[in-house]
């Protein structure tokens, strides 16, 4: 009989093995690098075929989200192409997550959510950065000495900028921008060149590469929380977001889009920047009226549930979607930050797969359709 084993020594991979008897095994998160962050998981499991496993993550009382283990299904694949929901239950007292599946053959890997690894990512930015009309730049290198990649096409006046993966973990958001640079580089697609007869559209598909690799949920290699380093990053704690917000400044921004995952929301939404200080005439009526041609465009949106608004003047301006929408007011600039589920978009549920890498990559086209008639509105 093949014993049960457990690894996680490869890109993304997290995880800690406690005890293995038979084929159960306890085991435990590993905490983000120099930070309290955890909640990423992603591991293989090999067994002969048949085995059914019985996996259980202790520990999560102390996750990040604890709210976002109720009601969440694990992520398993055997070929790491299809990704599909594991029957999984969660023991809120015990803080205990229990993953039950049975193998087909003799290897399973499993995920907090489908992983998007580095090498996806630079076989990405390879096939974009070879089409018509792309320009690709570093903007800058990470504390790993990873690169930051850039991708910009397009010849209009608007400046559009797409960014993604602040967190590490929040992989379903590089799966959007998978579907976003598949569109805005198809040659057939009417969308795709209409966009980028209007637009210079600026797309930085991965913010964090060095979380990435490491398996972080929420923090660079040191520890740090990008999505609230907007208001003064430095070349010590935040080089990523240092390197992004001064190529902003050399373009200006009209548009952009924050992608990110949430834990415990089971919804794709929109949070926008209603309490920034300087909020300019026309500005929140525009993030508006993108969140209603996105709502009409896709089931897979909706606009009843989502975050706070904050007050007038309160914004945390430490957010990048806060943050730009600020530092170019003057512009009418339009900022928002999407948020998909972990778990599933309840309002068109997946039994199966749950929210997936394929309705992420979707509603990256979907959100450019919607942008493409926002753009002709406002013409």
């Amino acid at each position: 009989m093949t014993p049960l084993q457990i690894h996680a020594a490869f890109d993304a991979g997290n995880i800690e093995v406690l005890d293995i008897s038979g084929n159960e095994a306890r085991l435990a998160i590993r905490k983000d690098h120099q930070s309290d962050f955890f909640q990423w998981f992603h591991f293989r499991a090999s067994a002969a075929a048949g085995s059914e496993l019985v996996l259980q993550i202790t520990g999560l009382k102390d996750s990040a989200y604890p709210g976002g283990w109720p009601g969440y299904r694990a992520r398993v694949s055997e070929d790491r192409e299809e990704w599909t929901q594991a029957e999984t239950t969660y023991d809120a007292e015990a803080g205990i997550l229990t993953i039950r599946y049975r193998l087909d053959g003799c290897i399973a890997w499993f995920a907090y959510f489908a992983p998007y690894s580095m090498e996806r990512h630079h076989d990405l930015v390879a096939a974009v950065a070879q089409g018509e009309g792309v320009d690709h730049r570093t903007l800058g290198t990470t504390l790993d000495g990873q690169p930051l990649d850039c991708l910009t096409m397009g010849d209009g006046p608007t400046q559009v900028w797409l960014i993604a993966r602040q967190h590490p973990g929040e992989t379903m958001a590089e799966w959007w921008m998978e579907g976003a640079l598949g569109l805005l580089t198809d040659p057939t697609s009417a969308v795709a060149r209409e966009l980028r007869r209007r637009c210079r559209i600026h797309v930085v598909p991965n913010m964090n590469p060095d979380g990435s690799r490491r398996g972080h949920l929420r923090t660079n290699a040191v520890g740090v929380n990008l999505n609230r380093e907007w208001a003064g990053p430095t070349a010590e704690r935040s080089p990523e977001v240092l390197a992004t917000l001064a190529a902003m400044d050399e373009t200006g921004v009209d548009f952009a889009m924050d992608v990110h995952g949430d834990e415990a929301i089971p919804a794709v939404f929109l949070a926008g920047f209603e309490g920034i200080p300087s909020l300019r005439p026309g500005q929140r009526e525009g993030y508006d009226r993108y969140a209603s041609l996105l709502e009409k465009r896709t089931p897979d949106f909706q606009t009843r549930i989502g975050y706070p608004v904050a007050p007038p003047g309160r914004s945390n301006l430490t957010m990048a979607t806060n943050q730009i929408a600020e530092r170019f007011a003057a512009r009418g600039c339009v900022a928002m930050t999407l948020e998909m589920p972990f778990k599933d978009h309840d309002p068109s549920a997946d039994p199966r797969q749950g929210w997936s890498p394929e309705r992420s990559m979707q509603l990256g086209r979907d959100c450019l359709g919607a942008l493409l008639e926002w753009l002709v509105e406002r013409e």
